[in-house]
């Protein structure tokens, strides 16, 4: 039990891309020390790169951690070598991209935000009354508290985001919403009427759960894209092809298993 937990937690996103991404690395440095052809260097950890493609396709991850895994060395590649910048200011750019996306941010939402337009057909299936609260869970730069406003606009919207960063562009884009820096999961939700998040395969076990044990009767969770496997959906609908909104309501129903 404990070595799948621990195997569990070796391949938790991001690990197995930066994992790819060294071994091509260390790959490619390997060839060119053996005097390998320049070219043959550059192909092989790409097609090596693929196979790891390949896997992750067998392993059900999505398209865009597919481009992460297949991508992540020749671009990285592309970046160094057009790269005429010291060091230092390469890993100044590094510390900057974690401190606006922590790796423990990683984990949780994908980098996509979401499609303004992705909610407009919410109220037809969760209607809210006027001043009805609702929290995006992991707001990012604001993308989901506009779209939940476009949907609802009698409401009062809040926002919670872990990036220090994010939080902020939010809070100057979304003036009419209450931005808050923190952790969803330690968040309180039971004071909303709606809670919308746009999380992970990996992570909707924890938000269900939180959902069960916190949203008030009435009270709404909503996801863009993936499923509370665990629950039946009250309704759902494509908020564009092959992207689907889950809406479910408390006390919740068990999914037929």
């Amino acid at each position: 039990m404990k070595t799948s937990s621990s195997t569990a937690r070796l391949f938790r996103w991001p690990l197995p891309a930066l994992l790819v991404w060294a071994m091509a690395w260390l790959f490619h440095t390997f060839l060119l020390r053996n005097s390998v052809m320049p070219e043959l260097a550059l192909l092989l950890p790409f097609l090596a790169g693929l196979g790891a493609g390949a896997v992750a396709w067998r392993l059900n991850y999505s398209k865009a951690r597919l481009l992460a895994l297949v991508l992540g060395f020749p671009v990285s590649l592309w970046l160094s070598g057009a790269a005429t910048l010291a060091p230092w200011v390469w890993l100044l750019t590094l510390a900057l991209g974690l401190l606006i996306y922590p790796v423990h941010v990683w984990r949780d939402a994908p980098v996509f935000p979401t499609p303004l337009q992705a909610l407009q057909e919410l109220p037809s299936h969760a209607p809210l009354p006027s001043n009805a609260r609702i929290l995006d869970a992991g707001c990012g730069a604001g993308d989901g508290l506009k779209a939940l406003r476009l949907a609802y606009p009698k409401a009062r919207w809040v926002g919670i985001e872990f990036s220090r960063p994010l939080c902020w562009i939010a809070a100057l884009r979304c003036p009419w919403a209450k931005v808050m820096h923190g952790d969803m999961w330690l968040a309180d939700w039971s004071t909303y009427d709606m809670v919308y998040v746009f999380q992970r395969p990996e992570t909707m076990a924890k938000a269900q759960a939180k959902a069960q044990i916190e949203l008030k009767p009435g009270a709404w969770l909503v996801s863009l894209e993936f499923v509370a496997s665990a629950l039946k959906p009250d309704a759902v609908f494509d908020a564009s092809p092959d992207r689907p909104v889950w809406l479910y309501r408390a006390p919740f129903k068990a999914a037929k298993s």
